[in-house]
C-alpha cells in the first residue's frame, strides 16, 4: 500500500472498490479490475482472504444449502470455491495496486488469513458484516494495531458494541463503522442511512456505508449525511458470470458515482451567508425602486410614477413607503433607478 494514513488524513469521503468474486477465477481480470478501479476514481481496491475450507465444510446437508436470495440453490462450500481469491495472487494484486497508486486492503475470515495478510504487509483490515459476531477474530485482527473497518450489517446495537469493545480491549482505537444492509442486492427502503449518525454519536468513530443497493443514490445520500467511507462492489462487466456480478458496479457507473460524490461534497460546503462571486453578479437582477414614467421636479412620488421592479440598481423595496408622498428634487426620466439624492 502506498503509505498515507488511510482515510483519516483525507477530508474527502474514502471510496472503496470491492473486487470480491468479480475476477471470476482469472488473475489477469483481477489485475484489470485494479487498473479500472483506479481510473474510475476509487481510493482503494479491496479483496477477501479466505478459502472454502476456512469458511465452511464440504457438506451437502440442508444446513449448508442456500434456499433463497441471489445464491438460491447454491451449496455454501461450492459457492466459496467459485468466489474466493487465490492466496497466491494476493501479493501480486497488492504490488499492482501500489504500482498504479491505489490503496489495497482485505477482509480476513480467520486467524490464518490475518497471518497471511501480515506477511504481505497489508496496512488496513476489514471485518465483514457476517463476522461481526466473531469476537475472537476481531480481537486477533485488533491485536495487529492497524486500522479496522467494521461492517455492521445484521448487527444489533449490542453486537456492534461487543465488536467495538473487543477491538478497544486490545488497545486498538483505529476503528471505522460502516452501516450495511446485508442483502444482495439491498433495497433503498431497508438502508436506514440515518443510523450512521447514531453509530457515530454512540461510539465516537468515523462512519460510512457498505452499499449493496443498485445504483449510487444510497452512496450519495450517505455522503450528504456525513459518510467518511463508501464501499461498492466493482466489476469490469456484469456479463462476466460470478457470484457477485448482479449487484456490482461497472466502471462507467462507478466513475459517475465518484463524480457525484465529489460534487455532493462540494455542494455540502459549510455554513455561509456570504455571496459567491457568481451570486454577486446575479444580485443586480433583484428588485429595486425605479421611475416608471417621467417625473418633474417638485412632483410627488406615487404608485403610478415609481414601482418596485427588476433590476436592482435603485433603492431597496423596503424604502417604498418612505418615498411615497415625498417630492422629487429634480426631473427624473422614465427608467431611472431612484436614489436618496432624488428625494426631498
Amino acid at each position: 500500500m502506498h503509505e498515507r494514513n488511510l482515510i483519516v488524513s483525507s477530508s474527502q469521503c474514502y471510496i472503496i472498490a470491492e473486487m470480491s468474486a468479480n475476477h471470476a477465477g482469472s488473475l489477469d481480470r483481477a489485475l484489470e479490475i485494479i487498473h479500472a478501479a483506479k481510473e474510475a476514481g476509487a481510493d482503494c481496491i479491496k479483496i477477501q482472504t479466505y478459502t472454502p475450507d476456512s469458511m465452511t465444510i464440504d457438506c451437502d446437508n440442508k444446513y449448508f444449502n442456500i434456499t433463497n436470495g441471489t445464491w438460491k440453490g447454491e451449496n455454501l462450500y461450492n459457492l466459496y470455491k467459485k468466489a474466493y481469491t487465490p492466496w497466491e495472487w494476493q501479493a501480486k494484486l497488492k504490488e499492482e495496486a501500489n504500482k498504479v497508486g491505489i490503496d489495497f486492503l482485505s477482509t480476513p475470515f480467520d486467524n490464518l488469513a490475518v497471518d497471511f495478510l501480515e506477511s504481505i504487509g497489508v496496512a488496513t483490515y476489514k471485518i465483514a458484516s457476517f463476522e461481526l459476531v466473531d469476537i475472537p477474530l476481531i480481537k486477533y485482527v485488533a491485536s495487529k494495531q492497524k486500522p479496522i473497518i467494521i461492517s455492521t450489517g445484521m448487527g444489533s446495537f449490542d453486537e456492534i458494541q461487543e465488536a467495538v469493545e473487543a477491538a478497544e480491549n486490545e488497545g486498538n482505537h483505529k476503528l471505522f463503522l460502516l452501516k450495511c444492509s446485508s442483502v444482495y442486492p439491498a433495497i433503498p427502503e431497508n438502508m436506514n442511512l440515518r443510523t450512521m449518525n447514531h453509530l457515530a454519536d454512540a461510539f465516537g468513530y468515523p462512519v460510512g456505508l457498505s452499499d449493496h443497493t443498485l445504483g449510487s443514490v444510497s452512496a450519495i445520500a450517505a455522503v450528504a449525511l456525513g459518510a467518511k467511507i463508501v464501499e461498492k462492489h466493482f466489476c469490469i462487466s456484469r456479463e462476466i458470470e460470478n457470484p457477485d456480478a448482479s449487484f456490482s458496479m461497472e466502471p462507467k457507473e462507478f466513475s459517475d458515482m465518484v463524480k457525484n460524490i465529489r460534487d455532493t461534497e462540494k455542494a455540502m460546503g459549510k455554513v455561509s451567508y456570504k455571496l459567491s462571486d457568481e451570486e454577486l453578479d446575479s444580485s443586480i437582477f433583484r428588485r429595486s425602486i425605479f421611475s416608471v414614467s417621467n417625473i418633474s421636479k417638485g412632483e410627488a412620488f406615487n404608485e403610478k410614477n415609481v414601482r418596485i421592479i427588476r433590476p436592482g440598481y435603485g433603492l431597496k423595496p423596503k424604502y417604498m413607503p418612505d418615498i411615497i408622498g415625498k417630492k422629487a428634487v429634480r426631473d427624473i426620466e422614465i427608467g431611472t433607478p431612484i436614489e436618496w439624492g432624488m428625494v426631498e
